[in-house]
């Protein structure tokens, strides 16, 4: 996992602009946001897609939902509403190969989302 992305932000070895962590999981703001607030929301431990999910990583997917409902709320996005997402491999659009939960608000979402 040493080429992954988000492994490298998570063990601080590229600088990441953290929001949020616990022991499951971390927060950062997303570099190319598509909204004011566009936080990436990942698993510490790595999972390259949602493929790869096994029962045992239940708490830990439960975990990046809590976070994203703390932050929401942090951001003051809990009223107004906000978006969360998932991609999953090249036709759903993931570009990094470990999990990660968009939490997207500040603006009104459309839909479809594309």
């Amino acid at each position: 996992m040493s080429e992954c992305l988000f492994c490298k932000i998570r063990d601080g070895e590229i600088p990441g602009d953290i929001v949020y962590e616990n022991e499951y999981v971390l927060a950062f703001n997303d570099i190319n946001p598509v909204a004011p607030i566009h936080i990436l929301i990942i698993p510490k431990e790595h999972i390259s897609t949602l493929n790869d999910l096994e029962k045992d990583h239940a708490q830990t997917m439960g975990e990046m939902f809590l976070a994203a409902k703390e932050i929401a709320s942090k951001e003051g996005l809990s009223d107004s509403g906000y978006r969360t997402v998932f991609n999953c491999n090249e036709h759903g659009q993931q570009t990094v190969f470990h999990i990660h939960l968009h939490l997207i608000g500040g603006r009104q979402m459309t839909w479809p989302p594309g």
